[in-house]
C-alpha cells in the first residue's frame, strides 16, 4: 500500500470558458452494461427514410437532456438497460439553484426508474474527486452509487477498461458497502476489486482516483476536502502488466445511481443522493 497516495497532488481545478467552448462531443452514448446509444439510433432511422422516401417525423424525446455541471456539459440518460436492468428517466436528474446535481430511484405509476449522467467527452490520466451529500452508509442492499470511466465501443467492450468507485452491498446486507475495482483491457480477464466497510459521521463525503499509466490510487474521506484528513478508505492498484489490466485510453465519466439486477428496494422507499461536485486535474505530461 503506498501511504503518500496524494501528499504532492495539485488542489483539483475546473475547467475555463475557452476551454469549455472547445470541447468535442466525440463520445457515443453507451451507459454502463450494454447500453443503446439512442440519438445515434434515431438519426440512423431518419436518414434511412429520407433516403428510402419514407416520411419520418423527429419525435422531441429523440432530443437527450443535456446539463452542465462542474464546468462540463453531461447527458442525461433515458429509457431502458443495463445495469440491472432498469428503466432510466430524465426526471430523475435536475439540478438545485446551487448547482449542485441530484440523482434519484423514484417509484411513479407503479414502476421504479434509475438516474444516470454521462460527461460529454473523454478524460485521460489524471486526479478525479467527486463530493456527495447522502448517507451512503445507510443504502437499501439493491441501490448502487457508481462514479467511475467507462469504455466507449471504439475503446473496448463491456467489462474492461472501467474504472470504478462504487457503493452497494450487491443484494446481500453481510456485504461492505464500499467498492473500488479496475476492470482489465484484455477481455478474459479477471477485474481487481478492494471492498471495504464504513461509517459515515454525516452525509458528506469526498471521493477520488488517480489515474496513471501504472497504476489508480483510490481513497474516500469523511466531509468535503482538499486535503487528506479523515481518511476512510485507500487503495492502490498496481499491476505487474499494466498494459494488459489497466486502460491507457481516454473515457467518458458516468454518474449514475440504480438497483442491482433491477430489484426494488427491500424497504420500499425511494433514494436521492446530492453530488456536490465533480472536479478533474489532468496528469502533467
Amino acid at each position: 500500500m503506498n501511504t503518500d497516495m496524494n501528499n504532492h497532488l495539485p488542489v483539483p481545478t475546473r475547467l475555463d470558458a475557452s476551454q469549455l467552448s472547445a470541447m468535442q462531443d466525440d463520445t457515443p452514448r453507451t451507459g454502463r452494461r450494454g447500453a443503446l446509444s439512442r440519438p445515434a439510433t434515431c438519426w440512423a432511422k431518419f436518414v434511412l427514410g429520407l433516403l428510402c422516401g419514407i416520411g419520418v417525423s423527429a419525435s422531441p424525446s429523440a432530443a437527450a437532456k443535456e446539463i452542465v455541471f462542474g464546468g462540463y456539459p453531461w447527458t442525461v440518460r433515458s429509457g431502458q438497460g443495463g445495469p440491472g436492468p432498469n428503466a432510466w428517466d430524465e426526471q430523475n436528474v435536475w439540478l438545485d439553484a446551487a448547482t449542485n446535481l441530484h440523482l434519484k430511484i423514484s417509484h411513479r405509476d407503479g414502476k421504479w426508474s434509475c438516474a444516470e449522467v454521462t460527461l460529454q467527452r473523454r478524460l485521460g490520466f489524471g486526479r478525479y474527486e467527486f463530493r456527495t451529500s447522502g448517507r451512503l452508509d445507510r443504502f437499501d442492499d439493491n441501490v448502487v452509487l457508481g462514479l467511475f470511466n467507462y469504455p466507449t465501443r471504439d475503446v473496448g467492450p463491456d467489462a474492461t477498461h472501467e474504472i470504478d468507485i462504487e457503493f452497494a452491498r450487491w443484494g446481500e446486507a453481510r456485504n461492505p458497502m464500499g467498492n473500488f475495482t479496475v476492470w482489465p483491457v484484455e477481455a478474459g480477464l479477471k477485474q481487481v476489486t478492494h471492498s471495504f466497510p464504513f461509517v459515515l459521521g454525516g452525509n458528506d463525503a469526498t471521493h477520488r482516483f488517480v489515474w496513471s499509466r501504472r497504476e489508480v490510487r483510490f481513497q474516500m474521506l469523511e466531509g468535503h476536502r482538499d486535503d487528506d484528513q479523515h481518511e476512510l478508505a485507500r487503495w492502490n492498484y498496481r499491476p505487474a502488466e499494466p498494459a494488459r489490466h489497466l486502460s491507457q485510453q481516454p473515457m467518458p465519466v458516468h454518474i449514475n445511481l440504480w438497483l442491482f439486477r433491477g430489484r426494488p428496494p427491500k424497504d420500499g422507499q425511494e433514494v436521492e443522493v446530492v453530488i456536490r461536485d465533480f472536479k478533474f486535474i489532468p496528469a502533467e505530461e
